[in-house]
């Protein structure tokens, strides 16, 4: 008897620690879509509620192995419409089609476009957007899914989980701050550590606003503080790999648009790839120090986050465009006097918009001979031939080493 009992208490141990873990999961979940939804909601009419539960649904709370080898959050399937990335699961019948995305956002986002111009869910959006069983009835009924529990299911996820709460949200209804404790676990806890911060590349810029996309970050290694902090007297934070410019600009009582403006985004997917420095208020047009030292893999944005300048000032000081490429060991005036003083002193300042419109007037000026290098050439002895200098022949054919290969074009300029 009493094997029994100690047996049937370790079960409901293990039952009780499973349920913890699977909420956790699913608030986990909840967590980090949550701002999407709502924003899709906002865009499109698709009930946040609704969006949240069915990712929970299909995807296991995003543990399913369609999900994490896809992005596909609502297991949407191929059809003949679809002209995207694809990869085959298992599902009604073996190897079938389904839709792969790029991120979770643009998941979202097709799932919204996916309801909102089909002719089987129109009917969706006469209904109350707060009126989640009777979306979720017209989902089943529409044929969404075959799973005979579908609507219980979404309804279930929706009640347990608070998830109404996301749609009044997104109607203006309700505050974010209206969550309970166990739901304002969004914001993750940032130690200091050697992260990745901004570094943008193709970045198609104009002036004065200078502006790219949290795509095209990639990572460069700094060590930022914990939390909120100051770089040149600006507020800024360090925010983690996954975090929703949306839910920060909430967080910290920023409208959605400064928060843009502030770090020089373009309006479009907010989920951000890496740690990146988020500046929480409009940045100096003058950094603290005369003047900045590049380092290894930077470019023109990383320094203006870096040192908590306006890009567009910083380009202006320069006198650089905004897609040159700094070099490692040149230095970027980040003080207008400073700036104007170097190039009255005839300081050399290294800009690569200096370079383009050299080359392209060397062109139309000398006449063009082309090098096939052979066996055995060296940049040394090709620039002998030629009577020019090994940096002239680098600069003409845009080389970052001396190696060369055999067969290799080479341009030379001569008067």
């Amino acid at each position: 008897m009493r094997k029994n009992v100690i047996f049937i208490v370790a079960a409901c141990i293990v039952l009780m620690h499973t349920a913890s873990a699977q909420n956790a999961t699913i608030i986990q979940y909840i967590n980090t879509y949550k701002f999407i939804a709502i924003k899709e909601m906002q865009r499109t009419g698709v009930p946040a509620a609704i969006k949240l539960a069915q990712g929970i649904l299909e995807t296991q709370a995003g543990m399913s192995d369609l999900v994490q080898r896809s992005n596909n959050h609502f297991g949407i399937k191929c059809k003949t419409a679809w002209s995207g990335e694809k990869v085959y699961h298992d599902d009604d019948e073996r190897g079938e089609c389904f839709r792969a995305y790029s991120s979770a956002e643009d998941s979202y986002k097709d799932h919204s476009d996916f309801l909102r111009n089909s002719s089987r869910y129109a009917f969706l959006f006469n209904l109350d957007p707060e009126d989640y069983a009777g979306w979720a009835k017209g989902l089943k009924k529409a044929g969404y899914a075959t799973n005979p529990r579908y609507t219980q299911q979404v309804i279930k996820y929706i009640e347990d989980y608070n998830l109404n709460l996301y749609t009044l949200i997104a109607l203006g209804k309700k505050s974010i701050q209206d969550e309970d404790a166990i739901y304002a676990m969004n914001t993750p806890v940032i130690t200091p550590r050697v992260i990745a911060v901004n570094s943008a590349s193709n970045k198609n810029y104009t002036k004065p606003a200078v502006y790219h996309t949290v795509k095209d970050v990639k990572p460069l290694k700094a060590v930022y503080p914990q939390g909120e902090f100051r770089i040149n007297e600006t507020k800024v934070i360090l925010a983690p790999s996954g975090s929703s410019l949306l839910a920060i600009a909430d967080q910290y009582n920023v409208k959605y648009k400064h928060l843009l403006d502030f770090n020089e985004f373009e309006e479009g997917d907010d989920v951000l790839d890496y740690d990146q420095l988020i500046f929480l208020q409009r940045k100096r047009k003058q950094g603290a120090a005369d003047f900045h030292i590049v380092q290894p893999g930077e470019d023109l944005y990383d320094i203006s986050q870096s040192e908590g300048i306006r890009l567009d000032n910083l380009l202006d000081y320069n006198q650089l465009n905004a897609d040159d490429v700094p070099q490692e060991g040149q230095k970027i005036y980040l003080q207008k006097t400073a700036a104007k003083q170097a190039f009255e002193n005839g300081e050399k300042v290294l800009l690569q918009s200096a370079f383009n419109a050299a080359d392209a007037q060397l062109t139309t000026m000398v006449n063009t001979t082309k090098h096939i290098v052979t066996n055995k050439e060296t940049l040394y002895s090709i620039a002998k031939k030629y009577a020019v200098a090994i940096d002239q022949l680098k600069t003409w054919n845009s080389l970052q080493t001396n190696d060369l290969k055999v067969g290799q074009e080479l341009l030379i300029y001569k008067n």
